[in-house]
């Protein structure tokens, strides 16, 4: 299998299987110098793994990281930064009776075709916990980010099935396992996570993302443009299914009077784009919003077929999360501060040394909002 690494100058690949006996991952690229330590990772891992609440998989995994190398008295070499996240919870014979099976939505079907085999414990490497190694080397990337430039990543929960949660205050993402901005909201998501968890049935959920503090000038302008590979990112993750920036689709619907970002020397009016012009960052807040279908794994019966090309009913067992979005914002925000990291350090490759004709303006800061 290829396809096992993304980036340019700031790479990451990752291995293993759902029930194998590890996930683990190398980050090439990393600028040396920068302090870093197992807890600096284990606290965006804590974000994403299973277990935290009845809302999501109840598979029990510590989710612990091993920096491997890279790291030398307590900071980056420069040298590739190895690091290991062990499975502790498998129950793979939760997944015995559908060995044979294709479950609808699932990438039982085209793994399977493409390759003529195939790991069905957990989905081996099509299942999400692939995105605890995007987290991990997330967290590199936002430290950097953060210490080099004062960018900040964060993410919320937008949506949930048919609820839409408005955005009231980061402080409150925090301090709920929904990664919700409203906490008035909460209580009506743990009542709609209870009845379509005991329905057998799945949903889906948006995630909003913003980038805070992004200088002007990262991304090229045609084939590396900086939208692009954030699209590219985010469609890599598990069950995504859109990607917008900013007002997105809404856009088409607006007129370009509208849309257009007018400018003023005291910064942009508004922030339709996103904070991207041309493939090329402007200083504003870099807003990315995604959709993440219903979770392919259900306990209610399903029509399919099974290896022999026989019609056969399929219902799956086990522990699974009812909505995958629930999980999904740390894995999100990993993919953007990934992405960014490496057009931070492709900008200063050729442009370390430009020197810009005239002072940024300063940008609108606009949060996404929900449509």
């Amino acid at each position: 299998m290829s396809g096992n690494s993304f980036g340019t100058l700031f790479c990451v690949t990752s291995f293993g299987e759902s029930h194998g006996p590890a996930y683990g991952g190398v980050v090439d690229g990393c600028p040396p110098g920068l302090e870093l330590a197992a807890p600096d990772i284990q606290k965006e891992l804590d974000r994403r793994k299973p277990g935290t609440s009845r809302h999501v998989t109840q598979r029990r995994e510590s989710d612990a990281v091993e920096i491997l190398s890279g790291v030398h008295e307590g900071r980056t070499t420069g040298t590739s930064i190895g690091f290991l996240i062990r499975n502790e919870d498998q129950r793979s014979k939760d997944y015995s009776a559908i060995a044979d099976k294709f479950r609808p939505g699932h990438a039982d079907y085209t793994y399977w075709q493409k390759y003529a085999a195939r790991d069905p414990r957990g989905g081996g490497r099509a299942s999400a916990r692939e995105t605890a190694v995007r987290v991990a080397a997330g967290a590199i990337a936002k430290k950097w980010l953060a210490s080099r430039y004062g960018v900040s990543v964060r993410g919320y929960l937008a949506q949930i099935g048919s609820l839409r949660i408005e955005f009231r205050s980061w402080d409150a993402v925090g301090e709920n396992t929904f990664f919700a901005p409203d906490p008035a909201a909460v209580p009506e998501l743990e009542a709609f996570m209870d009845q379509l968890r005991e329905s057998g049935d799945s949903c889906g959920a948006r995630v909003n993302v913003v980038a805070q503090g992004v200088p002007v000038g990262w991304g090229e302008p045609v084939y590396g443009r900086l939208d692009a590979d954030i699209a590219s990112a985010m469609m890599s993750i598990n069950a995504v299914k859109g990607v917008e920036i900013c007002a997105g689709f809404a856009c088409v619907a607006q007129k370009g009077s509208e849309h257009g970002d007018e400018m003023s020397p005291e910064g942009f009016l508004s922030n339709n784009n996103g904070g991207v012009l041309g493939g090329i960052s402007t200083g504003q807040d870099l807003t990315v919003s995604i959709a993440l279908k219903p979770t392919s794994s259900i306990r209610l019966p399903r029509r399919t077929v099974n290896t022999r090309g026989e019609a056969v009913m399929v219902g799956t067992t086990g522990r699974h999360d009812p909505c995958v979005g629930i999980r999904a914002t740390p894995i999100a925000e990993a993919m953007l501060a990934c992405v960014l990291i490496d057009h931070a350090l492709r900008h200063r490759a050729q442009n370390a040394d430009v020197q810009p004709p005239m002072r940024p303006i300063p940008g609108a800061t606009n949060p996404l909002r929900n449509r």
